[in-house]
């Protein structure tokens, strides 16, 4: 299977349609004053996985191009990877969490496994065919360490 939608491209995909929701939707709209600070939290936290995920690939050398998993020149295991074999994707799940709760539409909470499933299906599947492909026994091992996504 050929990767051919960008994984940030996705998120902003289901964020609109979640928006559109909200704006066709919304007798199921929660109003609450801690709706904004708690929405400002998970996005910290999501752009926190997001950025250390980086960081850790910057230091690795390696590519951080999610549609050619097969150009990766190593594995990585250290930093963030140690909790999430895909913090990119869980980070932009937790963004994604945060637009939800921002948004304050229960109706919305429905994108969020859709958006785990999607991922998976068409993002995380392919990579790590391929990267069963360049590190075969040291992927097989982190895979039995750590979880797909947290």
């Amino acid at each position: 299977m050929k990767l051919r939608i960008p994984p940030p491209l996705v998120a902003l995909t289901f964020a609109l349609a979640m928006w559109g929701v909200s704006v066709t939707i919304n007798v199921t709209s929660i109003k609450s004053g801690l709706l904004i600070p708690l929405s400002l939290l998970v996005l910290v936290l999501g752009l926190s996985v997001n950025i250390l995920a980086v960081i850790t690939f910057r230091r690795g050398n390696t590519t951080i191009n999610p549609l050619k998993p097969d150009t990766a020149s190593q594995l990585m295991r250290s930093g963030i990877y140690r909790l999430s074999r895909n913090p990119m994707y869980l980070g932009m799940l937790l963004i994604l969490c945060a637009w939800t709760i921002w948004l304050g539409n229960f109706v919305n909470l429905v994108a969020l496994p859709l958006f785990v499933w999607y991922m998976t299906k068409f993002q995380i599947i392919p990579e790590e065919i391929a990267l069963t492909e360049l590190f075969p026994d040291d992927y097989n091992s982190f895979k039995a360490e750590v979880r797909r996504w947290i």
